[in-house]
């Protein structure tokens, strides 16, 4: 053998246990950025809620986009200019501004209706517990109700055919997270992050949910080589929910868990496979409308069919 020989095999085997070693530490090394730079900005001064938004901008976004280039888990799934064209219409409207608009108008309204029949829903959290404990249980009580919420989307037929517009996609990047109908994502707010206000938790909490929320969020849709080992007993992270995505309805109608994977594992719908990768993701139906105004309509146009598998 040849020195230069040697070396491109040396290189290579660095290359190989450097992006091993990526994979490992890429979920956690990322998620320590993001609280770092929100705890960083919040010392410093800055508005809570201000540091939460550049903390996911830069760890959430910048950073997981730049995995997803240089890690991906497949190639094939790194997106076309009308994929992001069209998920990045998604995320504005649905993902950010509808849960906004949902806020002000149930929030203000619902508020008053307490006020009025003399109904103080704050007694009912526990504020002076430390904040890393209210966030826990916001992640258990609010997966519980996702939990619920999303395994009904998978079973009554009329719910389903709004959340196929989330499952239409036949490639996953954080990216298209934000691919819901209007009405699955109200429904889901109603069950995480609404009943929150309501309880009066404090902004301080919020905001550092919202980070952790944001990131897992743009996580679980990843396109990056990212393994958890044993962390995928806890966390709901990409190497499950890539299997949620799966063509094959015996695949895809497990976890449900949005946060966490706990209660997949008490109510039976936990699902990693070993030794073993998904392959088609999407519906049954491969000619299901993939446009932004096409998969408004969707589900209120009869004979679509949005059957995931045979």
């Amino acid at each position: 053998m040849d020195i230069n020989t040697e070396q491109m095999e040396n290189n290579s085997l660095v290359n190989v246990k450097f992006r091993d070693i990526l994979t490992w530490t890429v979920y956690p090394g990322v998620m320590s950025i993001g609280l770092m730079i929100y705890y960083g900005l919040k010392n410093y001064g800055i508005n809570i809620f201000l540091s939460s938004y550049v903390a996911t901008i830069i760890a959430g976004v910048s950073l997981i986009t730049f995995f997803e280039l240089v890690l991906p888990y497949r190639k094939e799934w790194l997106p076309t200019r009308s994929d992001i064209g069209t998920d990045f219409l998604f995320m504005m409207l649905v993902q950010v501004l509808l849960p906004n608009l949902i806020s002000i108008l149930s929030v203000s309204w619902l508020l008053g209706f307490f006020k009025n029949n003399n109904w103080n829903l704050a007694d009912f959290w526990p504020h002076n517990y430390p904040i890393w404990i209210q966030i826990l249980i916001m992640i258990l009580s609010g997966d519980f109700l996702r939990y619920w919420l999303h395994r009904a989307n998978h079973t009554w037929t009329f719910l389903w055919r709004f959340h196929a517009v989330h499952h239409s996609v036949h490639k996953l990047y954080w990216l298209n997270l934000g691919r819901f109908h209007p009405l699955d994502r109200t429904l889901q707010l109603f069950c995480d992050a609404l009943p929150f206000i309501f309880l009066n938790v404090s902004k301080e909490v919020l905001a550092l949910y919202s980070v952790i929320y944001s990131i897992k969020g743009f996580f679980q849709h990843c396109n990056v080589d990212v393994k958890l080992g044993w962390l995928n007993y806890i966390i709901s992270g990409p190497e499950l929910h890539r299997w949620h995505h799966s063509i094959n309805i015996n695949e895809s109608n497990n976890n449900y868990g949005n946060h966490i994977i706990i209660w997949d594992i008490l109510f039976g719908t936990y699902f990693l496979p070993k030794d073993k990768h998904v392959s088609e993701l999407a519906l049954l139906n491969r000619n299901y409308p993939m446009s932004f105004l096409k998969q408004m309509q969707a589900p209120f146009i009869k004979g679509i069919d949005t059957v995931q598998s045979k």
